[in-house]
């Protein structure tokens, strides 16, 4: 089936499925493959469950004309949207970046709902297969669409250019993620930097954090054309600057000469850029001071990330979505900053470091322990416990480990810091907090 007759299907059932278990009526089903599984064997029972039409790629599962043949589903689906975009004539702002893309998006969300009907990328669907969904969830009524793009090696973000076409795009920075499939901080730049690329063949607008080297010189190296650069210069299209952390991020920010004042919901110092960069992008827009603000102080993270959690006992940091090196070196930097008569750090492995693993566990540890600031600082994981030979912390090897002895060791009146990969499963602990 080629893919102007699947998308007159799509036009008619434009809501898209890949998981038999969330099938609604009327929707289009793809048979994806995966390591552990071939949904063309679920594919009947997507249909029996209320799914109008299925896309297959194994003719062995064609019972009947509902059921649609083509070569390759995931291709399918990426080429749907591939197509899908081209109809569109709205603006598309594309995210990548090592740490605070979610956050950001959600920013960005916030402050552009208060003017326009837009959508963003759900949860993390920010993947070759998340990035094609969510442009398929792009609908007439939408104005304005933002594509969060993740990626662990490089070509990827390249390649979820093609499906998504930003016209408007930023890196929120580059650090320390995923250095096994990009090979280090150098091959980041490269693999993050095709964003710009693509919005340099296209003639796209960059927004850049004048405040971060890195991305500046990228952006020069590059000769970005149509750019726009926020920071704490009085030289930028935006400029701004932290006034308070405590814990909650207020800050001031000057546009054309004009001081205005916003609090968020946020904590943590490294969100001060995220926030500015949804300033930038609702000003880019059109949005008034107001609306802009609105939409700042009325955005409250519900996912654990940089999100405060008040206990009976403790104020919790929840930061525990993910962690690489540098969003653990910033959050510890955070908490230094922070008022507290007791603060506890509880910090999880990092994963997909690959042969840096070591050394980038033994550095935290080196930070965690190199002042007298912490009441009690606390290891989970086995790359941490390697490093247990430091003296001044407790050492687990599993998560559950460290929920027993919570349990019996209780911590109260702290500001405790929660941090770590999300395969750490931290979550399971905050009961005893």
């Amino acid at each position: 089936m080629n893919i102007n007759t699947l998308y007159q299907y799509y036009l008619k059932n434009p809501v898209i499925c890949t998981d038999t278990r969330k099938i609604t009526d009327g929707c289009l089903f793809f048979a994806l493959k995966g390591e552990n599984f071939n949904a063309n064997t679920f594919a009947a029972n997507a249909i029996e469950h209320g799914a109008a039409f299925a896309v297959i790629d194994d003719v062995d599962y064609q019972v009947n004309d509902r059921f649609l043949l083509v070569d390759d589903t995931l291709k399918a689906l990426q080429d749907l949207s591939i197509h899908h975009r081209k109809q569109l004539q709205i603006p598309v702002i594309g995210l990548t970046g090592s740490n605070g893309k979610t956050t950001t998006k959600e920013l960005i969300n916030s402050v552009l709902s208060q003017k326009f009907k837009t959508l963003a990328t759900k949860g993390n669907l920010n993947n070759h297969i998340g990035v094609p969904l969510t442009i398929l969830e792009i609908t007439s009524q939408t104005e304005i669409a933002i594509i969060e793009m993740g990626a662990n090696h490089q070509k990827e973000i390249a390649q979820l250019c093609q499906y998504s076409m930003p016209n408007y795009g930023f890196i929120t920075n580059i650090g320390k993620a995923h250095l096994e499939g990009f090979g280090g901080v150098e091959g980041i730049k490269i693999g993050k930097g095709e964003l710009y690329d693509y919005l340099k063949e296209t003639n796209g607008t960059t927004f850049i954090n004048k405040d971060s080297e890195a991305l500046t010189e990228m952006g020069v190296a590059k000769n970005l054309q149509n750019t726009l650069f926020y920071g704490k210069g009085f030289d930028n299209f935006l400029s701004g600057k932290l006034v308070k952390n405590d814990p909650f991020l207020e800050i001031e920010w000057i546009y054309k000469g004009d001081l205005y004042q916003v609090q968020s919901q946020l904590t943590g110092i490294y969100n001060f850029e995220n926030i500015l960069a949804a300033i930038a992008i609702g000003l880019q827009f059109g949005l008034t001071p107001n609306q802009i603000n609105d939409g700042i102080s009325t955005y409250s993270p519900q996912n654990n990330r940089s999100q405060i959690l008040k206990t009976k006992s403790n104020t919790i940091i929840c930061d525990y979505y993910n962690a690489n090196p540098s969003s653990m070196t910033v959050a510890i930097d955070n908490i230094l900053q922070l008022k507290a008569d007791s603060k506890v750090l509880i910090l999880a492995d990092m994963f997909e470091l690959g042969e840096e693993a070591f050394l980038e566990h033994e550095i935290i540890v080196k930070q965690t322990l190199l002042n007298n600031a912490f009441s009690k600082v606390i290891f989970v994981g086995v790359y941490f416990k390697a490093h247990e030979k430091h003296q001044g912390a407790l050492f687990f090897a599993k998560t559950e480990e460290l929920a027993n002895y919570l349990q019996k060791n209780k911590i109260e009146n702290s500001l405790v810091l929660v941090k770590g990969s999300r395969g750490m499963k931290l979550e399971s602990v905050i009961e005893y907090l």
